[in-house]
């Protein structure tokens, strides 16, 4: 298939520049320059969910939207939607063909060669807006040659220091690479080091910033959730994304919205859907396995992901908490089960199944036990699952720590 063969036109599956990605568009007339007005959403968590939500509350206004997203989790297709809807297959395979044929055999990553073909599906496609999440980074990511009406950062943290630097400071300056000169940028809540760094980035352009809690607020009171900016205040349903950091997210799409003047507020809170985001799974072969205990997913997979899953979890009603964790090796394991291990009773460890950078099970089960988890073996999730059920029939499972695992689970349970 020709996904498999855009794998091997490139040594390196991460190669931060812009100079190949700038080439192949030029060769295919530049469908970059001809979208819909571009939003695009960097950060390092909340992206997702930030864009899901913006979709929502556009769609749930009768406009359209393009979405790129990455990675996928189940399919490739999820990382492009035209004008709401998945790609249809017919529709990628001749994007993706005719981009392998412009690129000829010249060296390019798959990320490249793939967000190349999701410009031009966008292109042949017409739609009201186009909202874009930057892979990797920022300034050097690919999604990076859009000229956006809008930009848009979520909460930075660590994250990816092999490309991004050691410190908030230069991952913080890396995200800020997709401001531009006097186009606005919404802007969640930062660590005191990010936020520095954004601002001198935007005062070296020109760009305005709407930062959350000095130019727009939000807040849960009660079982509503409030925003606030210079247009007033709106009193909205609570997020269905589950989670107190979904408060925050809420807020970044709101104001995104607000800034645009477009979009139905009120849907954008209540209609997103997200998956494997504290996402209960409900049918399906793993969940008749696990019955009748719960079955959760998540696929967040950095301290600042682990805390807010933590946090989320923590907002259920009380079952025994049992994990089911994969992850890569490249992430900080002990980091982000360390929120997480007051919370749980047990951890099994797994592989992530044909993942090649996995980290092995027994890595994931010392780092685990190092925070104090009591933690064993499993083959799989499945057999995980099934150990789980039968020993703790009330229990919660939670599979967590990658968002290759979750796509795993999600394809194995249909």
């Amino acid at each position: 298939m020709v996904l498999q063969r855009l794998m091997a036109l490139h040594p390196k599956l991460i190669d931060l520049t812009l100079d190949r990605m700038h080439r192949l568009l030029a060769a295919l007339d530049h469908p970059e320059r001809q979208l819909p007005p571009a939003v695009l959403i960097a950060g390092t968590n909340g992206k997702g969910s930030v864009q899901a939500m913006m979709r929502a509350g556009l769609e749930g206004a009768g406009l359209t939207a393009h979405a790129y997203t990455s990675p996928h989790l189940a399919w490739f297709h999820e990382r492009i939607r035209l004008a709401g809807a998945l790609i249809e297959e017919a529709a990628l395979t001749e994007a993706l063909a005719t981009c392998e044929a412009a690129n000829a055999g010249q060296p390019i990553t798959f990320f490249e060669i793939t967000t190349a073909a999701a410009f031009l599906a966008m292109r042949a496609h017409p739609a009201d807006w186009a909202l874009l999440e930057i892979g990797l980074g920022g300034r050097l990511d690919a999604v990076n040659v859009v000229a956006p009406a809008l930009t848009v950062l979520t909460p930075i943290s660590y994250d990816h220091q092999q490309y991004l630097g050691e410190t908030l400071t230069e991952i913080a300056t890396e995200k800020a690479g997709i401001l531009r000169p006097g186009v606005p940028a919404i802007v969640a809540a930062q660590p005191d080091e990010a936020m520095a760094a954004i601002e001198a980035r935007a005062e070296t352009l020109g760009t305005p910033l709407l930062v959350q809690n000095r130019d727009w607020q939000v807040w849960e009171e009660r079982d509503i959730l409030v925003f606030q900016d210079l247009s007033g205040l709106e009193e909205l349903p609570r997020p269905n994304l589950i989670g107190a950091h979904q408060v925050g997210n809420a807020g970044t799409a709101l104001a995104a919205l607000r800034h645009l003047g477009v979009g139905n507020l009120e849907t954008a809170v209540s209609r997103a859907e997200w998956p494997a985001r504290v996402q209960r799974l409900r049918q399906g072969p793993l969940v008749e396995a696990a019955a009748p205990a719960e079955l959760w997913l998540d696929g967040g997979h950095n301290p600042a992901a682990g805390a807010a899953l933590a946090e989320a979890i923590g907002r259920l009603p009380p079952r025994p908490l049992h994990l089911i964790c994969g992850m890569l090796r490249t992430k900080d394991v002990a980091g982000f089960l360390r929120p997480l291990a007051p919370l749980a009773e047990t951890l099994h460890a797994v592989a992530i199944p044909g993942e090649a950078a996995t980290l092995s099970a027994d890595d994931t089960r010392a780092a685990a036990s190092a925070v104090g988890l009591r933690a064993t073996l499993a083959e799989n999730p499945a057999e995980a699952v099934r150990a789980i059920a039968a020993d703790a029939p009330s229990a919660r499972i939670l599979i967590c720590g990658s968002l290759y695992l979750a796509g795993r689970v999600l394809r194995e349970n249909g």
